[in-house]
């Protein structure tokens, strides 16, 4: 494994649509429509605290489609029960909320019964949002009437019979729907429950860290211990010391939620990542504080049983050698890495976590780079599936880790195609898109001559052409956050590898890789070397 491995806590999540379609059944209703006429908008002060809310919520992940208009649907969610398409909550009158009222807006939330009466699908988390003050479900209410109604009509959804019965939804909202509004606990301080009420409210963070039952339910299930969500796994977020977040102080923890990176944790990956950039960067800093308040507070639970927890024995342990080879140059011998540029392995909760599944996806992926820490190359693309699940296996054995072994071939085959990251290439080749626009304004600017550089670059010429290109992004953009410049010039060289006809197909993500730790290192040292 080498370069970064990386430790998610939430999602976490909850908001990625790839979460959510995994989740029990299916989704949001179609939602009704419209908007309020302009004399009827609500103040501002009410609509900024709404957009607060929204974002606390993620609300956008799941309501937004590729491409698509902001809250305006049109997101498909493949899950095993058929595809579901998320309904448009603009305040469009003829398809989207518009004409909704307040007591059927607050319902929706907190009893999960839509507009006309049909219970809607519990993938929306309404038995969370249940918990959701009405002041602030109506904030958020004003915030949603107050945008530009768009009028868009998402595709039905198609779901096997009988989940496309939703009179049989009362059924498990007997079952397992607790409805009613947060209250305080007067023996926790005011702090611990402002914390409680966004992780057990619009935080949703049991959605995934709580784990599912087999009808899909995580309000029942072990509260924040971690479990397996569609190809992921939400570790454990309790207080455990071993398993949890308990051995990490508040200011790590702070810092990780806030900024997705933090001496001694590592960097955040995966779903989780989005979590953090589209919700939990532009929570306040007393409100961030107050969820770390509230994970320190829980009881801890351990992610397994003493008997559950091995560690290899004998001197040539499977995945040994596979970690010498690709993993120890930047982790170390020792698995501690290297401060604020490559994560410790040691205690490290995607290392740590009961399931492999984010283990094995960074080995596969890789991680563009974060903060100080540099980018964790694909190292996968050169390794078997039973190398990766060796290797998994044997650093989460290794220095004390003791988590169970359950990596296997078939998990890292099955996973390998679905591993997209601006380190690798995606599905037919495809390289990730986006880039913050002043470095896309510095790299594609023609008279620049980035591009031509790195379209004229040769193995043996990558340390000039680093060197000149960081140099040019550095002076057309010299506000732009390291981080930002090694991700976008990697993103500009994707393509250009990918189409290059003298790059063997095996040595495109390698020659990726190699371009991307090189451009980090140049602007570590600052043009010194």
């Amino acid at each position: 494994m080498s370069r970064q491995s990386a430790i998610r806590t939430k999602r976490s999540n909850r908001n990625s649509p790839v979460y959510r379609a995994s989740l029990a059944i299916g989704l949001l209703l179609a939602l009704g429509t419209s908007a309020l006429a302009a004399s009827d908008k609500p103040g501002g002060d009410v609509v900024a605290r709404g957009k607060y809310l929204v974002d606390m919520g993620d609300c956008a992940a799941c309501h937004t489609a590729k491409g698509g208009q902001t809250f305006a649907g049109g997101l498909s969610m493949p899950t095993p029960f058929g595809p579901i398409v998320t309904p448009n909550i603009t305040p469009d009158k003829a398809t989207g909320i518009g004409d909704w009222t307040d007591d059927q807006f607050y319902r929706v939330f907190h009893e999960g019964i839509g507009k006309n009466g049909e219970h809607v699908y519990p993938v929306m988390p309404y038995p969370w949002f249940t918990k959701v003050t009405r002041d602030d479900v109506m904030a958020i209410k004003a915030y949603l009437f107050s945008l530009p109604p768009v009028h868009n009509v998402p595709p039905p959804n198609h779901l096997a019979f009988p989940f496309n019965i939703r009179a049989g939804l009362a059924v498990w909202d007997t079952m397992f729907l607790r409805p009613g509004e947060f209250k305080p606990d007067p023996s926790k301080s005011a702090e611990v429950d402002r914390g409680a009420y966004i992780v057990e409210g619009l935080g949703h963070c049991g959605e995934c860290h709580n784990g599912r039952n087999l009808l899909g339910d995580t309000s029942m299930a072990e509260s924040l211990r971690g479990g397996p969500i569609q190809d992921w796994y939400a570790p454990n977020i309790t207080s455990d010391v071993h398993d949890g977040i308990g051995k990490y102080s508040d200011q790590q923890l702070f810092s990780f939620l806030k900024t997705g990176v933090a001496s001694g944790m590592g960097v955040v990956a995966g779903p989780m990542a989005e979590t953090v950039h589209d919700s939990l960067s532009k929570l306040t800093d007393s409100d961030i504080r107050a969820i770390v308040a509230y994970l320190k507070s829980t009881p801890p639970k351990a992610s397994y049983t003493d008997e559950e927890r091995t560690a290899y024995s004998g001197p040539q342990p499977a995945g040994r050698q596979t970690y010498l080879s690709n993993c120890a140059s930047c982790h170390q011998l020792d698995g501690k890495g290297v401060k604020d540029s490559v994560p410790s392995l040691v205690g490290n909760g995607a290392v740590l976590a009961k399931g492999s599944e984010d283990m094995i996806r960074v080995v596969l992926g890789g991680i563009e780079a974060q903060g100080t820490y540099a980018p964790m190359p694909a190292v996968a693309a050169g390794l078997s599936d039973q190398q990766v699940a060796d290797v998994v296996n044997y650093v989460r054995q290794a220095w004390g880790n003791q988590a169970p072994p359950n990596a296997g071939a078939d998990t890292v085959g099955d996973l390998r195609p679905k591993t997209f990251t601006v380190m690798n290439l995606g599905p037919n080749g495809s390289c990730h898109t986006g880039m913050p626009p002043d470095i896309a304004s510095a790299i594609g600017n023609a008279k620049s001559g980035i591009i031509d550089e790195l379209k004229a670059m040769t193995l043996e010429t990558v340390l000039q052409t680093a060197q000149t290109v960081v140099a040019k992004v550095k002076e057309a953009a010299p506000h732009a956050k390291p981080a930002d410049i090694v991700n976008g010039l990697t993103l500009a060289y994707c393509p250009i590898v990918r189409d290059d006809p003298h790059v063997p197909a095996a040595q495109k993500v390698t020659q990726l890789d190699n371009f991307s730790e090189r451009v980090y290192s140049e602007l570590q040292s600052g043009g010194k070397e």
